[in-house]
C-alpha cells in the first residue's frame, strides 16, 4: 500500500492540534496547514466532509535527502491528511518508502524508512 492511514472518534480539530504537538516532539514542523473544505467552498464549490492537509517537515531529515539526490525535494515535504469520512476521523499520509521507491537508492530507502516509523509514531500517539 502506498499509504499509511488510521481513524479515531476525535474531532478533525482535536486531532490536528494533538498531532502537531506529537510531531514538534520528533522536531517535525507544520509549515502549512490547508482546509481543502474552507478553500472550496469559499470559491462557491458544495464540499461538506472536513479535510485538511499538513505539510510537515524535519529541516535535518530534509537537507539529508536533498544532499543526497536533490530530486528527492519533489517528495517534500511530507504530507499528512486529516479528514472525515462516514462519521470517523482519518488520519492519513502517503508512504515515505513507497514514494523514494522510484529513486532507486538504498540510503534514501533507509532514510525514508526511519521518516515514515517516526511519522506513524506521531500519528499513532495522537488518536
Amino acid at each position: 500500500m502506498f499509504h499509511y492511514t488510521v481513524e479515531t472518534d476525535q474531532s478533525t480539530e482535536e486531532i490536528i492540534k494533538t498531532l502537531e504537538a506529537n510531531l514538534k516532539k520528533d522536531k517535525f514542523g507544520v509549515l502549512w496547514e490547508f482546509d481543502v473544505q474552507q478553500k472550496l467552498n469559499q470559491t462557491g464549490l458544495e464540499f461538506s466532509q472536513p479535510f485538511t492537509v499538513l505539510e510537515v517537515c524535519n529541516p535535518h531529515e530534509a537537507k539529508r535527502v536533498l544532499d543526497k539526490n536533490i530530486l528527492v525535494g519533489y517528495f517534500l515535504p511530507c504530507k499528512i491528511v486529516v479528514y472525515s469520512d462516514e462519521g470517523k476521523t482519518k488520519i492519513g499520509m502517503p508512504k515515505p518508502t513507497a514514494l523514494i521507491q522510484s529513486v532507486d537508492d538504498e540510503e534514501l530507502n533507509a532514510i525514508a524508512n526511519d521518516i515514515e516509523k517516526r511519522l506513524i509514531a506521531s500519528i499513532n500517539k495522537s488518536i
